[in-house]
């Protein structure tokens, strides 16, 4: 049964212990390195509520969404909560829907209350509430129905008049490159007419793909923030006009130029309370995802905004790989957590689901100290692409490596679990019962899933009963994993098991690693799960 509320499972995402990352963008002298995030949060958007940022990213069809990040300094974050518990329609995303889900959020504070608008390009723009960020959020409200309809941002201007600003997909509307506005109620709840496209990429010539747009107001001007070109090969666009309703003006600030950082753009613009201006963008990167920059920013005497570094004074900044932190309280170097000890039998924050979770996917332990006990959940033998149940995080560095120990004592005939990564080209390494009962180790590798793709198995081990296995995943800079194992007691040496594979990314997000359990019936238990250089 599907948790009958989206705060149902809530209590069940705590936090984990603080763990050293594999990547960390302070570098302990008063500079950082980009990206600041080496994970795929991909669109983020970022506020300022006092000394406190905030910031949130899509998560498609990932459980639980809509992530929630803290920072005191712009560099160091911490994931303390999901702002989405479930995905609505609740029976729809019960099932895999790679690719859809939530699109590009925007985040908000008005009116003593923090405010999400959220995409979901197949039902409608969302829009959801809370008083605190780290507590418990609304449940969805569907401020506009439609297909196709992507990339929500709302202003509340100084008149007390409200406006909500969009763009459009193509693969659910028939068009794109155009952005919509509409007079909203303050209140959020409803729009007031029927929108007009504002700003029409069609018009401006080589334009393309002009989506995520931010709506800001300074200084009289009414600007917006919005990507155009492509997520791989785009730039940051702003639009500004003294009317919200245009005509715009348009100018490109930041771009790839002679960097290596690649279609740099959609994001979010922040203040420090002495005045000084950041934005934070994305960088795709392959099965890594849509990593997080950050850039400095300045306004130019002309009202324009440029980011990064603008050497030669044209206007169009250009990323830069370090810099001086902001002028803000030192805070802890840290990311967000990805090792994980599975305190009180539950997975911390950093943990995601395929699909909208049964209540029952993670069991109470018999042993205390056992870690994390997943129930197994029936899938199609020949892959795992359609299984919700996976239990994956995010590729937190460019290299990195995870270990667990799997128990697999009351894993039942034809139930197989273990330690995985996923793409459209996955492989895993862990235990399956055979028909006989008797227990192997096996290591699978799956190609092109998404296009119906079907296992294969590149190496076996008998494996005897009542011994655990420890399963270790090595990730090279190059994407190339490789698996190993060896007996869980004692301290030998891990033996590899199987062929090498490169990790890919799926439906617009980068590649995952986590556990499974899946069969008939049965279980499987996790100790603590340890990632690390």
């Amino acid at each position: 049964m599907i948790a009958s509320s989206l705060t149902g499972l809530l209590p069940e995402i705590v936090a984990s212990p603080a763990a050293a990352s594999p990547w960390v963008a302070d570098q302990g002298d008063g500079t950082y390195r980009n990206p600041v995030l080496h994970a795929d949060y991909s669109d983020p958007d970022a506020i300022r509520v006092g000394d406190d940022y905030w910031m949130t990213a899509s998560s498609f069809g990932h459980v639980p969404g809509l992530p929630i990040l803290h920072s005191r300094d712009l560099v160091n974050w911490t994931l303390v909560n999901h702002a989405l518990p479930a995905l609505v329609p609740v029976d729809h995303f019960a099932r895999p829907r790679h690719g859809e889900g939530v699109w590009a959020p925007a985040l908000r504070h008005h009116a003593g209350r923090f405010w999400i608008f959220y995409p979901d390009p197949d039902f409608g723009l969302y829009v959801i509430t809370a008083e605190d960020p780290r507590g418990t959020w609304s449940e969805p409200y569907l401020l506009k129905a439609g297909r196709g309809l992507i990339d929500s941002c709302p202003l509340w201007d100084e008149d007390g008049r409200a406006w909500l600003i969009h763009g459009w997909a193509k693969s659910r509307a028939g068009i794109n490159n155009r952005l919509t506005l509409h007079e909203m109620s303050p209140d959020g709840k409803r729009l007031l007419d029927d929108g007009r496209v504002v700003i029409d990429g069609d018009l401006l010539p080589g334009w393309t793909t002009l989506e995520g747009p931010k709506l800001y107001k300074r200084d009289g001007w009414y600007y917006v923030f919005a990507p155009a070109g492509g997520v791989a090969e785009g730039y940051q666009a702003v639009f500004r006009s003294r009317v919200i309703g245009g005509p715009y003006e348009n100018r490109i600030v930041l771009a790839q130029g002679g960097t290596q950082v690649n279609g740099p753009h959609q994001g979010a613009w922040v203040d420090t309370p002495d005045g000084k201006d950041w934005f934070f963008h994305f960088q795709e990167l392959p099965a890594h995802g849509r990593v997080v920059h950050l850039q400095p920013m300045t306004w130019r005497a002309d009202g324009w905004p440029v980011m990064g570094d603008d050497a030669d004074g044209d206007g169009t900044g250009e990323p830069v790989l370090a810099h001086a932190k902001p002028d803000l309280p030192t805070q802890p170097a840290c990311e967000p957590a990805t090792s994980d000890d599975f305190a009180g039998g539950h997975p911390g924050r950093q943990w995601q689901w395929q699909g909208n979770p049964d209540v029952d996917w993670i069991l109470p332990s018999e042993d205390a100290a056992a870690g994390l006990r997943l129930r197994a959940v029936p899938a199609a033998a020949d892959s795992l692409w359609l299984a919700p149940n996976l239990l994956m995080q995010k590729f937190p560095a460019p290299s990195f490596a995870a270990e667990t120990t799997l128990a697999f004592d009351d894993l039942a005939t034809g139930g197989r679990a273990g330690l995985i990564v996923f793409g459209y080209d996955y492989g895993w390494i862990g235990i399956r019962r055979g028909a006989d009962g008797k227990a192997e180790l096996v290591q699978a590798l799956c190609a092109e899933a998404q296009k119906g793709g079907v296992e294969r198995v590149e190496a076996t081990i008998p494996w005897p009963e009542g011994r655990a296995v420890r399963l270790r995943v090595t990730i090279a800079a190059d994407l190339s994993c490789r698996f190993f194992y060896r007996e869980a007691e004692g301290d030998g040496a891990f033996e590899p098991l199987g062929d090498a594979f490169t990790a890919s990314s799926s439906r617009w997000v980068g590649a995952k690693f986590g556990l499974f359990c899946t069969g008939p019936a049965g279980a499987a238990d996790f100790a603590a799960f340890t990632v690390g250089r």
